[in-house]
């Protein structure tokens, strides 16, 4: 009897063993067909809210953790000043502008006084061609004895009166080109003016319009730290803003990655929803594990080396239509199964088929 008792317990070890060595190893009956990891959590994209102006908060009309739309006043920032600026750059743009037109003008002006001296340097190049004949005449008549000394010197001196006339009228057109031209120079520099005002205009028009702080996509608002009266500089960190799109990211051992795909189906628990079950899908994975994405990287170069198996980060998108997944936040920490394939499973121990 006692030997037949302890042939029983015998094979009662011996398969305790082999079932043992068959899940230790991942192998049927215990082959495992799913994925798990608690190290998960919803994500998304928390949007800080700051000031790009200086100035006493003039109005709050949002509160903690409410709903907005892109768009939506968030706070107002008194721009009684930044009005004053803004009237101000236009006052000296108009001045500008007025400099440039009145600058118009006298142009016009000069370049007609221009015109007119070079019209009396034609007029008197054609007199002093006429009395350039007249001389070379009055020369030959002398010679023939057809006119006196005296009416040839006075031929002669009517002529040098026009050679001095002609001087004038080119010294004249040579004062008026150099008054166009500085009148050209001044134009460059006021029109470079009304541009340095315009650029004032717009910088004013840009900082009133910062002095209202809109919502810059639809969410939910974080804790708002500013309220009405208190003084804010430029950069003063104010409130924050949660946008509608979540998603979750899963951190898979290494050894759990065969036989997950993009755009495979998963489900997930979610810790603050009683662990309700939520549907998703593998989007994408992430280029490297997150100890290579740490400030101090490991290294194995030396010393006694423990084999531990890495977590790569898998972002998921959550299914639509789930009335569960608008109470999702992100921080929140969830569980995530995937559905692996009896054909894909590897070849590893069952402790590194769950994480």
């Amino acid at each position: 009897m006692s030997r037949h008792i302890a042939t029983i317990v015998a094979v009662l070890i011996g398969l305790c063993g082999v079932l043992g060595i068959l899940y230790a190893w991942n192998l049927p009956p215990f082959q495992q067909t799913t994925r798990l990891t608690d190290d998960a959590y919803v994500r998304g994209q928390v949007t800080y809210i700051s000031s790009q102006v200086a100035g006493n908060v003039a109005d709050v009309p949002v509160q903690d953790y409410q709903q907005v739309k892109k768009g939506d006043l968030l706070l107002q920032i008194d721009d009684t000043s930044y009005r004053q600026s803004l009237a101000q750059a236009q006052a000296q743009l108009e001045a500008a502008q007025a400099n440039v037109s009145a600058l118009e003008q006298t142009r016009r002006t000069d370049q007609a006084q221009l015109a007119s001296a070079q019209a009396g340097v034609a007029s008197a190049q054609a007199a002093l061609n006429t009395e350039k004949a007249n001389l070379d005449r009055s020369d030959a008549l002398i010679k023939r004895g057809v006119i006196t000394q005296q009416d040839a010197d006075a031929e002669k001196l009517t002529y040098e009166q026009a050679k001095a006339t002609l001087s004038q009228a080119k010294a004249e057109v040579e004062v008026a080109q150099q008054t166009v031209n500085s009148i050209i120079s001044q134009h460059a520099a006021l029109a470079a003016a009304v541009k340095q005002q315009e650029a004032a205009v717009a910088l004013a028009q840009i900082n009133l319009s910062h002095t209202k702080i809109v919502a810059p996509v639809d969410g939910t608002l974080g804790a708002v730290s500013a309220h009405t009266g208190q003084y804010v500089s430029a950069g003063t960190r104010l409130m924050s803003i949660v946008p509608n799109t979540i998603w979750i990211v899963a951190n898979f051992k290494e050894t759990q990655l065969a036989g997950i795909e993009i755009g495979q189906p998963v489900t997930f628990t979610v810790d603050a929803l009683n662990n309700a079950v939520l549907t998703g899908k593998i989007e994408r994975f992430a280029p490297a594990t997150g100890s290579e994405f740490s400030i101090l990287a490991s290294s194995n170069a030396t010393g006694n080396f423990v084999k531990v198996a890495h977590r790569l980060a898998v972002r998921i998108t959550i299914d639509p239509n789930q009335a569960l997944a608008a109470q999702l936040a992100p921080g929140m920490s969830v569980v995530v199964s995937a559905a692996i394939a009896q054909t894909k499973a590897p070849e590893t121990s069952g402790a590194a088929a769950n994480g």
